[in-house]
């Protein structure tokens, strides 16, 4: 949530800083604001609601020159989206400013602190007391104030502090919030990720929690919490910036869609060949390893979990592992019984996301091993972890995860299968099945896009539509799960998924005539079963949308629409089933006028409780 942009060299921030937080919208924002230090004084601008706003602002006043500078989108967290609450916030005397991103926890007893002693406040928010912390700390050290103060807050935190005292020096700091440096020649750059600096630098460095980071023009020096200098290794960054641009699609979502070829041909690249061979050496496990493996546990949140909820079907049918998943948020609340020797697998596709985060630490204190599936290099949950498979799915701008999904799913299937080989219950023959399968997903998938028209044509008579119903069984309530989240997060319609199995258990009292429901029918071995289902919910007058294998025509005398995917094996059917279910979900947002790329109260990155 929200995004840090800082600049500090030889030509005008405030291009940059710009450039830099329109990469950073797809984090999500209600409001955005720039600090520029100019003729030793802060220019400052705030907008509320989207760039376009703060750049009209800009525009219409005296151009910034300066040559230091910090920006930021807000995410509402305390305090209504506003001008006045946006970032950068100031101290009394407007000689610093402070972006943030995260919870200041004791915000409310520093800001009953600092009133005491005359401090004035213009807005609602915990950010706010973070400038005028750092009046009181300053002593002609930005870098030592910032060091004071960052060791007086409760919560979590990235932020970037500039002063006019100062005028070519940024100091960041990291606590629990991601916080990216990029490293130039004349000039050096922060950020909140790697995004809003791809196109100006790939050399970064990544800060750790408790580390500070000092910016000038020709010098960045990075210090632990007492102040000792931690040298750092440059990180450089290989994505394609182009691949951040929307490259004449209308939304990034569908750019990345119609991106899942591509992604799950590079998820698969090295990892599979001819014959029997899974490469997946990140996983660490030989033969004995993995036959003393016995409980798995996945954990992460929204789009991720459902992900994970197709790897625990597999772990278990594969590998005959039991397992056990939960949402990342309620994870270490329950207690859980973990043992040394467990596996953890974390899912994420920012790396960035704090329940995630938080559960797999709490997995290591209590002794287990540590996997961490994530596309994003060098964060957080990457770095923590034992061991780490990315996805290779590369930037994803759209709050609506769609190839971080599928190649999560497909990630998942190497590691059940790879478990599987290795534990005896799948034989060379069976291995080579599937791999040619696996091989074959990437070109299929291409086919699947083939269904974007009809989706669309559906789509349309969705405009008023309030409810719309998903059902399937085994590995399709999984997807029904995630095509029912995207559904509901970008186009607002009420959506629910149930297994199918359950309709009698209360369901179908709210199936009436004419409501939409979407039956997924892939899985051959539950396809019998699925058809009563579909039956049921015909007799009560539902409009049914069918998706289901090729040649599998008799569905078309039970359901009134009928999307088909290429024949795979029922275990790789996910990956290309979860496609239609975001086309559909981008089409009805399309076709309902909603604001696909950034909708309402979401962000990318969940870097807070």
């Amino acid at each position: 949530m929200c995004g840090i942009v800082g600049y500090v060299g030889r030509y005008a921030a405030l291009p940059v800083l710009l450039d830099g937080l329109r990469r950073l919208e797809y984090r999500g924002y209600d409001s955005a604001g720039v600090a520029v230090v100019e003729d030793g004084r802060l220019a400052l601008t705030w907008a509320e609601g989207k760039l376009d706003r703060l750049e009209a602002k800009l525009e219409a006043q005296p151009r910034f020159e300066g040559t230091t500078g910090i920006g930021h989108t807000r995410w509402a967290t305390h305090g209504p989206p506003s001008e006045t609450n946006a970032h950068p916030h100031v101290d009394c005397l407007g000689k610093l400013a402070v972006v943030h991103n995260g919870i200041i926890e004791n915000y409310l007893a520093l800001k009953e602190q600092l009133a005491a002693k005359g401090h004035r406040f213009r807005s609602e928010t915990d950010t706010e007391v973070i400038p005028h912390l750092l009046e009181e700390a300053y002593d002609g050290s930005l870098e030592a104030a910032v060091r004071e103060v960052a060791g007086l807050l409760q919560g979590s935190f990235a932020m970037a502090a500039t002063s006019v005292h100062e005028p070519g020096t940024i100091v960041g700091a990291r606590k629990g919030s991601p916080l990216v440096v990029g490293l130039g020649r004349g000039e050096n750059y922060l950020a909140s990720d790697i995004p809003a600096i791809l196109t100006r630098t790939r050399d970064t460095i990544i800060l750790e929690d408790g580390e500070i980071v000092v910016l000038t023009p020709d010098e960045v020096r990075v210090l632990d919490r007492e102040g000792r200098p931690a040298p750092k290794e440059p990180f450089r960054v290989h994505w394609d910036p182009d691949r951040a641009e929307r490259g004449g699609y209308p939304h990034f979502m569908l750019k990345e869609i119609h991106e899942q070829p591509r992604a799950l041909a590079d998820t698969l690249a090295g990892r599979t060949g001819p014959g029997t061979r899974i490469e997946l050496d990140e996983l660490r496990f030989d033969a004995t390893g993995a036959r003393a493996l016995d409980r798995v546990f996945i954990t992460a949140c929204g789009t991720a979990y459902h992900a994970g909820l197709v790897g625990k079907h597999l772990l278990e049918g594969l590998a005959r592992l039991r397992v056990e998943i939960d949402v990342a948020s309620e994870f270490r609340y329950r207690d859980p019984v973990i043992c040394p020797g467990d596996l953890a697998i974390v899912v994420s596709q920012s790396g960035e996301t704090a329940d995630t985060l938080e559960a797999l630490r709490e997995c290591r204190r209590r002794g287990a091993r540590t996997l961490a599936i994530t596309n994003v290099v060098g964060n957080s949950i990457s770095r923590e972890a034992d061991t780490v498979i990315y996805t290779r799915a590369g930037p994803e701008i759209a709050v609506a995860s769609t190839k971080a999904y599928t190649t999560q799913i497909l990630v998942l299937t190497l590691i059940a299968l790879k478990l599987g080989e290795l534990r005896g219950h799948v034989s060379a023959r069976q291995l080579s099945h599937y791999l040619r399968g696996l091989n074959a997903l990437p070109r299929l998938a291409e086919n699947v896009l083939q269904t974007s028209g009809q989706l669309a044509d559906l789509a349309r008579n969705w405009t008023a539509l309030e409810d719309v119903f998903f059902i399937g069984r085994g590995l399709d309530h999984a997807l029904a799960l995630e095509g029912q989240l995207k559904l509901k997060e970008i186009s607002y319609i009420h959506a629910e998924a149930y297994p199918a199995g359950e309709l009698k258990h209360g369901t179908l009292a709210l199936i009436v005539p004419g409501v939409p429901v979407i039956a997924l029918v892939t899985q051959p071995e539950l396809r019998d079963k699925m058809m009563s289902n579909i039956t049921e919910v015909k007799a009560r007058g539902a409009t049914v949308i069918g998706l289901a294998l090729e040649g599998d025509d008799d569905i078309t005398r039970h359901a009134d629409h009928l999307v088909t995917l290429p024949r795979v094996d029922g275990l790789l059917t996910p990956v290309l089933a979860a496609i239609p279910l975001q086309l559909l979900a981008y089409h009805a947002a399309v076709a309902r006028g909603c604001d696909v790329d950034q909708p309402r109260n979401l962000a990318k990155s969940v870097t807070v409780e």
